[in-house]
């Protein structure tokens, strides 16, 4: 009997592939996963990305971004309410 592995670790393996760019050889070799069924994960995650179009799972790379992204709307609001707070005064 083979190996067995959940949904979600199939998909982080495939955003990995995927969204970050990395190669299939060196995940597949990393995780001691066949090359082919590694693959057959990414080819399904992205078809099932370009149909639904959601992001239940991120991977650390876009965790970073969106961090950096909601940091900077935080740091500009925060400027905005300081400017509003000054003018009332």
């Amino acid at each position: 009997m083979g190996k067995y592995y959940t949904n979600e670790y199939k998909e982080y393996v495939a955003k990995m592939v995927a969204e970050e760019g990395r190669k299939g050889t060196e995940v597949a070799y990393e995780l001691e996963i066949p090359y082919a069924t590694m693959m057959r994960w990414v080819k399904l995650y992205n078809e099932k990305k370009a149909a639904e179009q959601s992001g239940e799972h991120i991977t650390p790379s876009e965790l970073e971004k969106l961090k950096k992204a909601h940091d900077k709307e935080l740091k500009a609001l925060k400027e905005e309410n300081e400017i509003l707070k000054k003018a009332m005064h």
